[in-house]
Parts: structure tokens; sequence; C-alpha cells
């Protein structure tokens, strides 16, 4: 593993358009846990009961709703960006980062240090709530104070309208906005470095052979293999975030010594 770290902190070194793309195995090692794995919370609930359509239909679907977004909610609450996270921050800070795009919705790079402009939320943000019809946007907490006081699943202030964390459920459109602005950056990328991502769901999935068709070299940092794996230049099977943690610190180590 040490030689494939050499190999990417020098591919860093040398890139001037770097894009990272983070998914559920970077938040994991934060304590956040991976929803969709044996014993999570697809486990006690059904995920057809969380359809965008069916949150729309009743009452009564959009009350599970928010049981089940209260309970994901609490451990990305307390959860604090790991050695990952720290470390993407400082590719920031070093003038190495064109942008991160990420799957997740915790709001750790933020957290980490990195600045909003330069973080793509491709599934949204779990930390704001927003009005389905006037798209007014509230901070969770405040909503979730609502709910412990048992008023049901709440609604809009200004137009009555329903409130959603900010996030993308199953059966909703993924935000435009984001989804072209995460697909343009990795095709000019000159380096992709995927983090804890499985790279199954799509369109998502397909980001690192948007930037493999502009010539980037593709770095994959997984515990487990990926359908990617085959147009990779480098894979790191290990922690996320201590593996990316090392490779920043090379970066700095290789850098020092040019200056």
């Amino acid at each position: 593993m040490a030689g494939e770290i050499e190999k990417v902190a020098e591919w860093i070194v040398c890139s001037k358009r770097i894009v990272v793309f983070t998914g559920a195995g970077l938040s994991t090692e934060s304590g956040i846990p991976d929803f969709r794995s044996p014993g999570g919370i697809w486990d006690r609930y059904n995920p057809e009961d969380f359809d965008f359509q069916r949150f729309l239909a009743s009452e009564r679907s959009r009350e599970k709703y928010w049981q089940m977004a209260t309970e994901m909610y609490e451990p990305m609450k307390k959860a604090k960006p790991n050695l990952g996270h720290l470390a993407i921050a400082e590719l920031e800070r070093l003038g190495k980062l064109d942008c991160v795009i990420t799957q997740n919705v915790d709001g750790l790079h933020l957290k980490a240090g990195n600045s909003p402009e330069k973080v793509i939320e491709l599934h949204g943000t779990a930390l704001s709530v927003m009005c389905l019809h006037c798209r007014k946007r509230y901070d969770r907490d405040e909503i979730q104070e609502r709910l412990r006081s048992g008023l049901g699943a709440p609604t809009c202030d200004d137009c009555g309208g329903p409130l959603k964390p900010a996030t993308v459920s199953f059966g909703q459109a993924m935000p435009e906005k984001e989804t072209a602005e995460a697909f343009l950056r990795a095709s000019l990328a000159e380096l992709l470095i995927v983090i804890g991502s499985s790279l199954v769901v799509q369109p998502a999935a397909s980001v690192p052979v948007a930037a493999k068709q502009n010539r980037a070299k593709l770095v994959i940092i997984n515990r487990d293999p990926t359908p990617c794996d085959r147009i990779a230049d480098a894979i790191i099977r290990g922690p996320a975030g201590s593996s990316m943690a090392a490779i920043v610190e090379e970066v700095k180590k290789r850098i020092a010594q040019e200056a």
C-alpha cells in the first residue's frame, strides 16, 4: 500500500485540477451507520414506505418518514469529521482541490473546513429542511424541536406546505444544478479520487467514467471492489480516512521538499 500512497501523492503534486468524490464509506468512520448494510435502518423500515410520491400522498406517510429521518439524523448530528475529511480540507488549503463531490448528506466536509463553494452535495443535506411548495429553508434542529412537541409531520410557516429534509429520497429527482456541475467538474479533472463509495448508485456512479473519458487519472480508495476498478489507475484497499490522511501527509512532504 505504501507504494500506491506515494504514487497518488505524486499525482496530486503534479495535477492542477483535482476532484474528490466521496461516499458512505468515509462517513462510517465518523460513526454514521451505513443505513443499507445488514442491521441498518432498512432492516427495520420498508424503503418503499419512504418513496417520494408516497411522502406526498398522505399525512401518515409523512409522519412515518419523519420518524425514520429522526432516527437517521441523531448520529449525523453527533458526528465529527474524521482523518479523511480533514485531509480533504487540507488539500483545499494547499491549493490542490478543485472541488469535492459527495453522495453524503451529513455536512462533514463543511465541518472539516472545506469552503461551501468547493462542496457539491449531490444528494442534498440533512442539516436543512425545505418546504416542497415554496422552497423556504429551515434549520434542521428547529424542525426536530417541533417534532419532539408531538405536532405531527411539520408544515411550512409561510404556505402550509409539507416540510422534508433537504435530501434526495427514493423516487425524487436529483438536483439538476448540482448534478450538472458534478459531471462538468469531473469531465475537466486531471485527477479524480474516489473515497468510500461503492459506485453503484446512479447517476453518481458515472462520475468516474466522465473523468476517464477526459483522460483523467482515477484513484479508488475503498474497502471493497467497485464496478469502476477495471478503469482505475490506482486502487487502495483500506480505511478511507487513514488512507487519505497518509496520502496528504506525503503530499505535504513533497511540497516542502520542492520549496
